[in-house]
């Protein structure tokens, strides 16, 4: 898997502390751009995060390129619908040579399961081949490829999305490849807005854990997601 944040709004905590001081003061948007430190600018977006005001943080967008995830991971990762996104194409893509997979761990460490799990999809991929070699359009025969097929992804989500994004996909009862994934992005905002993020991540880190009896019995530490 790879994660990797192509673009981001500049000045990300600044703009958070502008938009959070407009609502309350007398002068022009130019003003408070001009007159506001950066040291200020962090000091109020932690009272704005802390305060829940977390309307601020809609203003800045984070654009990730994402690679080596599969299908099974983007068919939950676009139920996040205050984001966009943009999938390499099953249609217009034709994956002969270049089809590529995603194995979970928990196969990968049972031998006999993995063997029959790679043997298998080996079969679906030489049955699609063979439709495409028989004149079968790629959009039809992507019907056969399975769940795992391996994908790539743009996807861009404001501040606020992706706090409530960490909250619950970077939980141990989170699917594990998602959680990964959502632990690789948290990782590389945490590098552009570090105060807006500082907290980011599960519900554990900040209050005891909301699962009930669900709950993992084990949760991560702040650390585990540090940049």
């Amino acid at each position: 898997m790879k994660v990797k944040l192509i673009r981001h709004t500049p000045e990300p905590e600044k703009l958070v502390a502008i938009a959070a001081r407009l609502c309350y003061s007398p002068v022009g948007v130019e003003d408070l751009d001009e007159q506001l430190s950066l040291e200020a600018a962090h000091k109020l977006v932690k009272f704005v995060i802390k305060s829940g005001h977390l309307s601020t943080t809609e203003h800045i967008y984070f654009t990730f390129g994402i690679e080596g995830i599969s299908r099974v991971l983007s068919h939950q990762l676009v139920r996040h619908r205050l984001a966009s996104f943009n999938q390499q194409s099953q249609r217009y893509v034709k994956f002969k040579e270049n089809y590529e997979y995603i194995v979970p761990d928990s196969i990968k460490q049972n031998k006999k399961i993995n063997e029959k799990y790679n043997s298998f999809i080996s079969d679906i991929h030489k049955f699609y081949e063979e439709m495409l070699n028989n004149g079968i359009e790629a959009e039809d025969a992507r019907y056969i490829l399975p769940n795992s097929s391996e994908t790539k992804m743009i996807v861009t989500m404001n501040a606020r999305e992706l706090l409530h994004f960490f909250t619950v996909r970077c939980c141990n009862r989170a699917q594990t490849e998602i959680r990964d994934l959502a632990t690789l992005m948290l990782k590389n905002v945490k590098k552009a807005a570090p105060v807006v993020f500082e907290n980011a991540g599960p519900n554990c880190l900040r209050i005891p854990c909301p699962e009930g009896k669900y709950s993992c019995g084990n949760p991560p530490q702040a650390s585990d997601f540090d940049a």
